[in-house]
């Protein structure tokens, strides 16, 4: 598969872990992934969920073992539930293990509650922007110190220092028009997630080019993502419920699949990432939910060459 000029990534499909109960269909669709030459291959996190996921660290180690060119992102990682120092580590080590071929997508959590994770509902902005500075002076600086509000430490050394200088690419989760502020002032990219749909990332990617223009930054070099829920059937109406079923499983409300989704022939599909490319979006991450090694194919050899 040669891509067009839009490059085009791809989630990993967990549920065939659990559909199979091991892991080699994950194996042959990441495997596969890379043959087809698909630019990146991406997992969520959900510690607390109400689908079943494995941590992102964890199962991106399990692929970088298995790949050796394809880029490996999680969006995202809600770094207000984590330890940013033992997360600076995991993240070190999988990108050293990968060779540098990791994205890191973070924001600051909406669906569980911080007290399951021993953290406080107040401050999350304040310990969200902390735990970054935490995380980029672990990785930049030999020895590294940091004064804040949650945390505190002078000269300590973490090794080795990532592959990537000078660390992974930042990748925001926003939405509202705070998140993409931060996003503009402190990221490197923006991923509008698959449960946004495409008039809500019109309105995202507007807000963002203003924001990156306050801030003084070149919106050439800021990388913008879009996650899509899609399903290829000339069936619609055969598409539409499955996908309904699915959203309702995985976010208990079956009725955003009609709002957020893409579904129909090839050609529809075709169009409506088209509109998104046309939008502002540099990158695509397609999400197929529904026949997801069938849609890796199809997608390769249908879709993304026409983006």
């Amino acid at each position: 598969m040669k891509n067009g000029n839009t490059p085009c990534g791809i989630a990993i499909p967990q549920d065939l872990i659990f559909k199979s109960g091991n892991m080699e269909p994950v194996r042959r669709f990441v495997q596969r992934a890379e043959d087809l030459n698909y630019d990146s291959l991406w997992v969520m996190e959900g510690i607390i969920s109400l689908g079943p996921t494995l941590e992102p660290v964890s199962i991106l180690s399990y692929v970088s073992a298995l790949t050796t060119k394809i880029r490996l992102g999680v969006a995202v990682i809600v770094l207000t539930h984590r330890n940013p120092v033992q997360l600076a580590k995991s993240l070190v080590s999988l990108d050293r293990m990968s060779n540098g071929r990791l994205d890191v997508g973070i924001g600051i959590g909406r669906l569980a509650p911080d007290e399951v994770f021993g953290y406080s509902s107040k401050g999350r902005v304040t310990r969200f922007e902390e735990a970054l500075q935490v995380m980029k002076a672990l990785w930049t600086e030999q020895p590294a110190s940091h004064s804040g509000v949650n945390w505190n430490f002078d000269s300590v050394t973490m090794k080795p220092r990532p592959v990537q200088k000078p660390h992974p690419p930042i990748w925001f989760g926003a939405r509202v028009p705070a998140a993409l502020e931060r996003a503009a002032r402190l990221g490197d990219g923006f991923i509008s997630a698959g449960s946004s749909s495409m008039e809500e990332f019109a309105t995202q990617y507007g807000l963002l080019q203003q924001f990156l223009e306050e801030q003084g930054r070149d919106p050439e070099s800021f990388g913008i993502s879009k996650r899509v829920y899609v399903a290829i059937d000339d069936d619609r109406g055969r598409a539409e419920a499955r996908l309904r079923e699915w959203f309702g499983t995985y976010y208990g409300k079956a009725e955003m699949a009609s709002r957020v989704a893409i579904w129909g022939s090839r050609a529809e599909c075709l169009d409506r990432l088209g509109e998104l490319v046309q939008m502002g979006a540099k990158h695509l991450l397609l999400n197929p939910v529904l026949d997801e090694l069938e849609h890796l194919q199809q997608l390769s050899e249908e879709v993304v060459p026409y983006l």
